[in-house]
Order: structure tokens, then sequence, then C-alpha cells
């Protein structure tokens, strides 16, 4: 599943194309996971403003002229990608979703169908609000402080792998990425986040950081569907210590990599480098 680095690699390889394009129609295909919200027709003349990124959702707002009128929350969902093509391409059976341009055409191609695009009237309004309203801070946001974010995981007595993956105390942990903080952090998946104190917190939080980082200069991760909108595949999983490497040697030492089931989620760790 395309999670926060991968999203990212996506807004950084088009949003500055499509900033100020004008739409001239729109193709809708088979049915995504939820509907478009309105007349595809509707978008026509519309002009694109500045692409942002909340969590693993994209916003890309609409004008007339200097009046706004909303904007497209897209999702990628499982296995969804986004590709923005210069010259007519006729679509195949995964693409379900073209908005033409006068600067190319934005192609949302998704085989399992999870992804979305949805008209809202503000990122804060319609079903993109009830969406996006729920989540938690963005990891890089200055106002996410080593304090905060202890605070926030001292509410939870879950373990910290699954909070970290709910999405309501910090976006952007997906699976391969939280467990390689915690990792990097030295600390076991199973332990209530609760009992985190705050040199583990500020640890955690920075590990967070810095593995999440890595991923948007790596290019994402490719482990099955990903490729950025130039069709290149992420590099991250090449760096990864313990995702995906069960009984594997520890890269650090070389104590078996173990592997566990939290939350019907795999989770990977080294019991020798990481503690409760």
């Amino acid at each position: 599943m395309p999670e926060l680095p991968e999203v990212e690699v996506t807004r950084l390889a088009i949003a500055d194309a499509l900033e100020g394009a004008d739409v001239r129609a729109v193709r809708v295909g088979k049915p995504l996971r939820w509907p478009l919200g309105l007349q595809a027709g509707e978008l026509d003349g519309h002009r694109l403003g500045a692409m942002r990124r909340r969590a693993k959702y994209l916003w890309l707002p609409l004008s007339r002229g200097s009046t706004p009128t909303g904007g497209l929350l897209w999702h990628l969902g499982m296995s969804g990608s986004l590709a923005l093509q210069n010259g007519p391409v006729a679509p195949g059976a995964h693409d379900h979703f073209d908005l033409v341009t006068d600067r190319g055409t934005l192609r949302l191609t998704d085989p399992r169908r999870f992804g979305a695009v949805i008209w809202s009237p503000a990122i804060d309004g319609g079903l993109a609000g009830q969406l996006l309203g729920r989540l938690g801070p963005e990891p890089f946001d200055a106002a996410l402080t080593p304090q905060a974010f202890r605070q926030a995981l001292r509410e939870r007595r879950a373990p910290v792998k699954s909070v970290l993956l709910a999405g309501d105390v910090i976006v952007g942990a997906g699976n391969i990425y939280a467990c390689e903080a915690l990792f990097l952090a030295g600390i076991d998946p199973h332990t209530p986040a609760h009992r985190i104190g705050p040199v583990r917190a500020q640890r955690l939080l920075a590990a967070l950081r810095q593995v999440l980082r890595a991923a948007i200069e790596a290019g994402g991760s490719t482990l099955r569907d990903f490729r950025d909108p130039h069709g290149a595949a992420g590099a991250y999983q090449a760096q990864r210590q313990v995702y995906d490497r069960e009984g594997e040697p520890c890269h650090r030492c070389g104590a078996r990599v173990q592997r566990v089931v939290q939350a019907q989620r795999s989770t990977y760790f080294c019991s020798g480098c990481q503690r409760r």
C-alpha cells in the first residue's frame, strides 16, 4: 500500500507541472472506493491550484477565475499510482480516472480499485473534511514536539506499534516505516504506548522522522505495485533493517529477526536490539 513517503514522492513529481493548469475533460472508469461526488462534466473549465498532501491523501484545489470551487481529494488505495501523460494514451483495464488538462492527463491506475477521487467543497468540508478531520499530526510538523508526542502516547494502552499505525497520534507511520523506526529507536513493538517515557518518546519521534525522510529521498518503497509518476520504482526497501527479514541476522547484533502478527499486520523486530 502506498504510504506517506510514496504519496509525497508522487506529489513532488507532478505538483509543479499541474499548478495553474485548466481542466478540459474528465473520464471516469469503473467505480472506485467512493463516488466522485458530482457529474464529471462539472469539472470542465476549472483551474488547478497547488497540490498538497495530508497523510496519505492528496488535495488538488479547484477554482474558476479567482473564486475557489472546492477541490479533488485523491487516495491511492492498496495498489494505486498516478501518472501525468503528455500525449493521448488509451486507458487500460486498470485506468479508472483521467483528469485531462491543457498540460497533460493525470491518470489514476488502480488494479484493486480501493483508491478514490472525491470532490469536496473544501479540504475541511464535505467528505474530505470527514476523512481528514480524524487524522493525527504530520510527522514533520514543528508543532509536534517530543513532549506532545509523549503525552499522546501516555493516553494509549495498546502496543506502541498498533498505536503508530492507527494514525491518530501521528500520521505516516505505515507498517514498513513503523517497524523500521521502532528498530532504530530500540523499542520493542509490544511495549504499551503509555509506558514509553520522555527519553524514548523523543528517540522514537526522531526515528520516525529519519526513516520517513530517508524513504522520501529514496523514492519510496516498491514491494509490489508502487511506481512514481515517471514509472520508477522506489528504492527504500534496500535499506530496511528488519521489515520482511524474518529469520535473517540483524545487521546490528546478529540475532535473528522475528515476525509476529499485531492487529492483523506483520511486525518485524530484533529482540536483541529492541527492549520493552
